[in-house]
């Protein structure tokens, strides 16, 4: 199953940004996803299922708690796929960033200004 077929899924989108922050256990990832989705604590185990066999997550047990990880490989197959589509927006986000840029350091020289009058 390619990368973005698993990323498809808005469910399984949030579970990779919550273990994004780090590990997590199944519990806390499906106390949120629950909260959120209002889907059964069966559904987010079968989301992390497949998660887990697609190599997007791995589990660990501590005791009674599985402790899930996101594994970095299949996210990095996924922005790579996108590399050849970056020239659509990547100019714009350029743009964006110069503007940024430019209204900051107008900023910056209307408050020396500012500063300089008062003194």
């Amino acid at each position: 199953m390619h990368a973005l077929d698993i990323l498809g899924d808005p469910v399984r989108r949030r579970i990779v940004e919550l273990l994004a922050d780090g590990e997590l256990a199944a519990g806390e990832v499906g106390r949120a996803v629950q909260r959120e989705f209002g889907i059964t604590q069966p559904a987010v185990s079968q989301h992390l299922k497949v998660l887990r066999e697609a190599g997007f997550a791995s589990v660990r047990s501590q005791g009674t708690r599985r402790l899930y990880a996101l594994e970095p490989e299949p996210i990095a197959e996924a922005a790579e796929w996108f590399t050849p589509f970056e020239r659509f927006w990547r100019p714009r986000l350029d743009a964006l960033g110069t503007e940024l840029a430019r209204s900051a350091r107008a900023r910056r020289i209307a408050a020396r200004s500012e500063s300089n009058e008062e003194t």
